[in-house]
């Protein structure tokens, strides 16, 4: 789940929400369907629905093409849920995490002009997930697959991307992953450095944490170490799931073993993507200039304060301090790119063109506490979307 919330410069304003304001500003939802052709007269009604509709339909029964011309599926994105891993909430179930997919089909028409509609489904079975989303095809042009506990997020997400001819994205996967690569590529330019010199921890190997680890090792960054609630995933343990056992063969170059603090010794990056609080003693125990992303929320692995103790750059995924790494830099730009150029899926060439893309509209403005734009930041979208749809183009997937 993406969390939008004002700039640090606003931030004073913040602690002064109360829960009056939060609850009436979800009254009735946060959603509405608009018109896009008049409904005033009799002839209004006639062109719009009977008898000038069945005329639509029968073009569209003889060239299923026009659907994409006459209906809204083509710019329609579905956020599908089965609310099983909600915010830092857990498993809250289909009903209540629906005021956050309504959330997330708010971002996508306020970033990239995308209708979008919330879909959560009261099964957690990996077969009914995504049976009833082929099934809803015809209903949508794109699938943001939303909060899917791990590891059936993996399956579900590979599952559907096979079965549909539209951009498939799950993205607590692969948002962060994307913003995560832009704010790192941002770091190591700050400092003069090269991603693929860094040795680079990440803290949680569930959704997010894979997804980073396979864009990071796409991008060039060989040394990547994945931590788990267990320690270090290694090719030697034999309690790892099957996604885990596959990542422990491409990951942990130097064949560490142990926890936390032997991962994070000498290291230079520490990414942080799980609830679990990590010692000041580990940080402090990384290699100079090293750099920290602690991006659980609300509560992140180390107060940023004390993390600046020791590490050059840090950041979180709050808006409060400096340095928010945001999935909505990313995922209103990926749909609409994907969408603009007519893609059949979204691949890794285009997820890393969106990180670079997300980096380019800082320009000058690139400094140790702006590693990447603010959320709220109007270039981001249009430049992802651009970057996305030309990459998309490129690899004969449009």
């Amino acid at each position: 789940m993406t969390i939008v919330t004002e700039t640090s410069s606003t931030t004073a304003d913040l602690s002064a929400i109360t829960d009056e304001e939060i609850f009436l500003g979800h009254v009735g939802g946060k959603l509405s369907v608009e018109l896009t052709a008049p409904l005033e007269t009799q002839r209004d009604l006639s062109i719009a629905y009977t008898p000038g509709v069945a005329q639509v339909s029968r073009a569209i029964a003889q060239d299923a093409s026009l659907a994409k011309q006459y209906t809204w599926t083509d710019r329609l994105v579905a956020v599908i849920s089965d609310g099983s891993a909600v915010l830092g909430l857990g498993d809250i179930g289909p009903r209540a995490s629906l005021p956050v997919m309504e959330g997330k089909a708010a971002l996508f028409k306020k970033f990239a002009g995308l209708n979008s509609i919330p879909i959560v489904l009261e099964t957690h079975d990996v077969d009914e997930i995504v049976e009833t989303i082929v099934r809803l095809r015809h209903s949508f042009g794109a699938v943001n697959l939303e909060d899917i506990s791990a590891p059936r997020c993996f399956e579900i997400e590979k599952r559907v991307i096979d079965a549909l001819d539209c951009p498939v994205m799950h993205d607590d996967q692969h948002g962060t992953a994307i913003v995560v690569l832009a704010a790192l590529n941002g770091a190591a330019k700050v400092q003069g450095r090269s991603t693929s010199d860094l040795k680079v921890v990440i803290s949680g190997a569930g959704a997010a944490g894979v997804a980073c680890a396979n864009i990071l090792l796409a991008a060039g960054t060989a040394d990547v170490v994945l931590l788990d609630s267990k320690g270090i995933v290694s090719a030697d343990r034999t309690d790892l799931n099957s996604v885990k056992v596959e990542l422990a063969g491409r990951t942990n170059p130097r064949g560490l073993s142990g926890g936390a603090a032997e991962a994070l010794s000498g290291a230079d990056v520490f990414l942080g993507v799980s609830a679990g609080q990590i010692a000041e003693s580990y940080i402090a125990s990384m290699a100079p200039e090293s750099i920290v992303f602690a991006l659980s929320n609300p509560d992140p692995e180390i107060h940023p304060e004390r993390a600046a103790q020791y590490a050059s750059i840090v950041a979180t995924g709050r808006s409060d301090f400096p340095n928010q790494i945001n999935n909505v830099l990313a995922f209103p730009g990926v749909f609409k790119g994907a969408l603009d150029a007519g893609a059949r899926r979204i691949t890794e060439g285009m997820k890393l063109a969106a990180a670079e893309a997300i980096l380019s509209v800082l320009g000058d403005e690139l400094a140790a506490d702006k590693i990447v734009p603010s959320p709220l930041d109007p270039r981001v979208a249009p430049a992802v979307a651009d970057a996305v749809a030309a990459a998309a183009r490129a690899e004969g997937v449009a």
